[in-house]
């Protein structure tokens, strides 16, 4: 008999549960009422039980409590009468005389009880009369419940008592049972028979299954107090505790405190981590109760890690190869089912539930009987067909046989790579290097896979120290090196955003490589593109010409092709107007399979440079395209890449609903892949500058690149410190701004390519005007014009019009102002730019507004509706406060009878800054609004809300962005 799980501290919130818990809440309080909660151990089954015991529909009704012990002593019936004993005073005076019965089995209420009735001889008549005196005496006590925990422990008595008793229920009386199913006796059958309830009475099931993804996401935010648990991190932590509370739990306990359990320092930890005391202990208890060969059974499925029949179980077990699993074999496997030990995956596959029973178990086998067992499940799964190469190598490592592991690897990650999983045949040959007993030639041999692999995928840590150590060995042949070298620093450039050493190593690359033309005419490639780093222009322009004479002479096709893309994407970014025909050739005569992964490489080269130049719509073309290619050959970075572009195309065309979402996901797939991260990071400091959130904005935008910028990509770079300049303007920070400004330009000015600064300039001239710096506006305006003349860049044209009617304003020339807004509403509207399109609009009609044109007050009411269908709630409010100031009137936006219950658009807006710390204060900047009217909204608020405190707002999911 299995011994009960330990139990530890209720969780502070009950999470994942919201419908069992309605549905125990509702059985409860419809008495009389019989409600059976099963479920595996550690799934919450008492958890649930006390929370509907404290819902406000239970209250007033006295509630006993009993529980079925594991290891009991001979005492029939004892749960339910160890419940009765508590009732004490709540005897009533007037009690049934059959409730005499129970003087000798509650002798503490004897003095409350009638006398004993006369003894009956015959056993199963005095068991008949006692159950009536338990039923008759819960009559009397009025409106109860009774719970009765881990049934699967009762004796027949108390298992017989209650099933007496929710054949006829008394009226107001609710029965609460909880038990383990697969731990029940004989048919499993809670009450030893099926149950069916007579009518009149409510019946209800609850069975708990494991908690999903998101449920883990909560419980585990819950046990920390963090604010955001990453989506990624969560998923791991449920695939190693099966989404079983208890478990769960007990991991996260055992977590550093100041983990905060999102991002790779999560799984690290994670992966450090020992199993948990509590959890080894009711694994090891479980394990107690079984025989010899279902311990073994057991051990071998431990071994084996993944879900197997009984045939390769018993041939781990007994070291045969091949033989069919007999009926001993079939018993231990059954028993070891049952007592909860495996879990049964599928039609004959069976396992450990969770990967830290797996680990406990492992952890509990002597090291030679650990290595005895993998050599038996190699030798097993070495005769099968396919051969399982990743479980092969696994266990040919762990059985310490060197050559077999080498082997079995290099096969596997072949295999891997063969069928575009990529991740994988990193994750292996990783492993393979990572063994020092490997030769020399071997390791440079494994880490010239390695790194053709890795630099395609978004795992580089690891991959970068060992390569790191490889091209440290002097002895190597100098080309080897070199090609090693050359994806270590593609590697560095562009998945770790170490540029400057990524630089270093690719230039060495190129010296090392120059018997091997193909390798260092890629290299130059990649040097001659220009979003990273801070050199001139004309640098990029060297690169691409050596790389392209280089190419000229290599007769296969996949070098011309990617030095043929990375020329056409130098130009594109440029804005050359030439380029986007050439762009489409390369595109259709690439040829198939070879080039197909340069071909994904150059579409999302393109469809990037294509959306800095604002041509949304070529740059959708190019981005399906790139990651349709991208997906066909596993190129997982290539892939990020792609999604990076669509975040900032979603955010430039105004389809913002769901953006920080996608953004975070995005965040915690690529895990600090710098490319792709600075482009979710400026999504994310966007989204929040429109709506106020300033501390948030510029941790975002700092993210992005701001922090780091020689670490940066340049195109990023611009745009987040455009939005660093509206975000410190609008804090009233104008001399940062001006700062910020200056540093933004400078450093486009350096490169050379003013097709970039569509999103900074307008804001860095207008930072210069309003710190009376005109002159030095002006000449910004006069680079941006000179810099794009000729160059097809839509964006940084529509930016040139705004920044004419910035120095117009500045001149006081209010009607040229408007037309050069005007101008640019246009502009943005055909790219299109709905934000930008806005603000230019408002900008146009502030200026008309001002010059007395009262018509204008519409337009800007219309921009005021555009900037709240975008979500921009302080632009909106910007808008209106300047309408207000005109006294032109307003729709209201306050709460009417119109919402009942229900948050008020305003409402809404004060109560997501609420939820996110903001002081009323501070929320009156951010909407424009008087402290004393957002005092009166958040009044409104914790009413609606039911909550009677501001912190309580944020339990409602309001601080998360759309």
């Amino acid at each position: 008999m299995t011994a009960s799980l330990l139990r530890t501290p209720e969780t502070p919130v009950l999470v994942g549960r919201a419908v069992e818990l309605r549905s125990l809440v509702d059985a409860v309080a419809r008495p009389p009422s019989v409600a059976l909660v099963e479920g595996e151990a550690g799934i919450g089954k008492t958890r649930l039980i006390h929370q509907a015991l404290r819902h406000p529909a239970v209250r007033g009704r006295r509630v006993l409590v009993g529980r079925c012990r594991p290891l009991r002593e001979p005492f029939p019936y004892g749960p339910v009468l160890d419940l009765l004993r508590h009732l004490a005073d709540a005897v009533p005076a007037a009690l049934s005389p059959v409730c005499g019965a129970l003087r000798p089995y509650l002798p503490e209420l004897a003095d409350r009880l009638p006398p004993a009735p006369e003894p009956l001889h015959d056993p199963r008549a005095r068991g008949h009369r006692l159950f009536r005196a338990v039923r008759a005496l819960l009559d009397a006590v009025g409106p109860a419940v009774m719970v009765v925990e881990d049934l699967h422990w009762a004796d027949d008595g108390t298992r017989d008592l209650l099933r007496f008793l929710v054949d006829d229920p008394p009226d107001a009386l609710s029965v609460v049972l909880s038990h383990r199913r697969e731990e029940l006796p004989g048919a499993r059958l809670p009450l030893g028979r099926a149950y069916r309830h007579p009518p009149g009475t409510t019946a209800v099931t609850i069975a708990l299954r494991p908690l999903d993804v998101r449920a883990v996401r909560d419980l585990c935010a819950a046990l920390t107090g963090a604010p955001e648990v990453s989506e990624a991190w969560a998923a791991e932590l449920h695939r190693r505790t099966a989404g079983i509370p208890f478990v769960v739990e007990e991991v996260v306990r055992a977590l550093p405190e100041d983990l905060g359990g999102t991002g790779r320092a999560g799984h690290e930890a994670l992966d450090a981590m020992t199993v948990p005391a509590a959890l080894q202990e009711a694994i090891a208890d479980r394990m107690s109760v079984l025989s010899p060969m279902a311990t073994a059974t057991v051990h071998a499925a431990c071994v084996l890690r993944v879900p197997a029949g009984e045939a390769l179980l018993a041939d781990v077990v007994r070291g045969t190869v091949g033989r069919p699993a007999s009926q001993e074999d079939a018993a231990a496997v059954r028993e070891a089912l049952l007592a909860g030990v495996l879990f049964e995956w599928d039609d004959d596959q069976y396992g450990l539930r969770h990967t830290l029973a797996q680990q406990a178990v492992y952890a509990s086998l002597p090291g030679p009987d650990r290595r005895r067992l993998h050599h038996r499940a190699m030798r097993a799964l070495a005769a099968r067909e396919p051969q399982p190469l990743v479980q092969l190598a696994h266990h040919a490592r762990r059985a310490g046989e060197l050559t077999q592991w080498q082997l079995y690897g290099e096969a596997a990650a072949a295999s891997a790579r063969g069928t575009g999983d990529l991740s994988l045949a990193v994750e292996i040959l990783e492993e393979l290097l990572s063994d020092g007993r490997l030769g020399r030639m071997t390791c440079a041999r494994i880490a010239v896979d390695l790194s053709r692999d890795a630099v395609v995928g978004l795992t580089h840590r690891r991959a970068t120290a060992l390569l790191r150590r490889i091209v440290q060995d002097s002895d190597l042949p100098e080309g080897l090196r070199g090609e090693i070298r050359l994806h270590l620093g593609l590697l560095l450039y562009n998945q770790a955003g170490r540029h400057e050493e990524g630089r270093i190593d690719t230039e060495r690359a190129v010296h090392e490589l120059r018997y091997r033309p193909a390798l260092a005419a890629r290299g130059m490639a990649a040097l001659a593109m220009p979003a990273w780093g801070d050199r001139p222009y004309h640098v990029y322009e060297h690169w691409i010409e050596q790389a392209e004479r280089l190419a000229a002479r290599e007769p296969g096709p996949s070098v011309c092709t990617a030095v043929r893309a990375n020329h056409l994407a130098l130009a594109m970014y440029a804005g050359d107007p030439e380029v986007w025909e050439q762009a489409e050739h390369l595109i259709d005569t690439a040829g198939p399979v070879g080039d197909r992964r340069q071909v994904a490489r150059a579409c999302g080269n393109f469809a990037d440079a294509a959306t800095c130049l604002g041509h949304y719509r070529a740059a959708h073309r190019f981005r399906r395209l790139g990651r349709r290619l991208a997906t066909e050959c596993g190129a997982a970075f290539l892939s990020g890449i792609v999604e990076g572009t669509a975040l900032r195309l979603d955010w430039y065309e105004g389809r913002w609903q769901g953006l920080a979402g996608r953004a975070r996901r995005v965040l915690d797939v690529v895990q600090g892949v710098s490319g792709i991260a600075a482009d979710a990071h400026l999504v994310l400091g966007l989204l929040a500058s429109t709506r106020g959130e300033w501390d948030e904005a510029a941790a975002e935008l700092r993210a992005a690149g701001l922090s780091a910028p020689h670490n940066a990509p340049a195109p990023v770079l611009a745009a987040a410190s455009g939005a660093m300049v509206r975000l410190l303007a609008a804090r009233g920070e104008h001399t940062e701004a001006r700062v910020e400004a200056e540093r933004g330009i400078a450093r486009i000015r350096r490169k050379g390519i003013w097709a970039w600064a569509g999103d900074l300039a307008p804001l860095a001239v207008a930072a210069l005007v309003h710190e009376g710096g005109l002159a030095d506006a002006e000449r910004v305006t006069a680079e941006l014009a000179d810099g794009i003349a000729g160059r097809d860049a839509p964006l940084a044209a529509a930016a040139l019009d705004v920044c004419h009617g910035v120095l117009a304003v500045g001149r006081g020339r209010a009607e040229e102002a408007a037309a050069s807004f005007g101008a640019a509403r246009a502009a943005y509207a055909a790219l299109p730019q709905p934000y930008s399109a806005a603000r230019a609009a408002e900008a146009a009609a502030r200026c008309r507004l001002a010059a007395g044109e009262r018509a204008a007050a519409a337009e800007l009411a219309a921009a005021a509706e555009r900037f709240t269908e975008l979500g921009a709630t302080r632009d909106a409010a910007r808008c209106r406060r300047v309408l207000r100031g005109h006294n032109v009137p307003l729709p209201s936006r306050r709460g009417r009878r119109g919402y009942g219950d229900r948050l008020s658009p305003r409402e809404s807006e004060v109560a997501r800054l609420v939820a996110l710390g903001h002081t009323n204060r501070e929320i009156a900047e951010v909407l424009f609004l008087s402290p004393r009217t957002v005092e009166q909204h958040v009044a409104k608020v914790l009413r609606k809300l039911h909550v009677g405190s501001r912190a309580e707002v944020g339990r409602h999911g309001l601080a998360a962005t759309p």
